[in-house]
């Protein structure tokens, strides 16, 4: 798969958990944003809510990072970087990104919708209890992986 035009109709794009300059979530958002300059962003979508908790702590309009993504990662990040409204010290993406990890759904209808994912995809596994578990699972079994 090439970093510059993934084809997430047969691969899923980076898991949540990599990152890129201390972000996590970007890596993933900047595969499903070239997928979709590509035409073959699948069922995922760029700007989801789980890209705006990147988008928003930065301050990125999802639309100018998007014209930016014909550039390597690196230069996509210094991008970011040049035009991001919100300023970041290392420990604030620190935290950030900690905080990511291991968010889990708050309200009743998130938790519904992660335990029927959950349910779907590997029902006998027992660690699956952030948004990054499941969405991990879920690329592994919706691309032939058995849980």
């Amino acid at each position: 798969m090439s970093l510059h035009t993934p084809d997430l109709t047969k691969f899923p794009p980076r898991s949540p958990r990599v990152r890129l300059g201390g972000y996590v979530i970007l890596p993933r958002m900047l595969d499903k944003g070239r997928a979709a300059l590509a035409g073959t962003v699948g069922e995922y979508h760029y700007a989801c809510p789980m890209d705006h908790q990147f988008l928003d702590f930065v301050g990125i309009d999802p639309e100018a990072l998007k014209k930016e993504l014909t550039k390597s990662d690196g230069e996509v990040l210094e991008w970011i970087h040049k035009n991001m409204k919100n300023k970041k010290t290392a420990p604030e993406v620190v935290a950030w990104t900690c905080y990511q990890e291991h968010r889990a759904p708050d309200n009743c209808d998130g938790r519904e919708f992660l335990n029927e994912l959950h349910k779907k995809g590997a029902p006998k596994r027992e660690d699956i209890t952030t948004w990054f578990d499941v969405l991990d699972m879920d690329d592994f079994v919706s691309y032939g992986g058995k849980s």
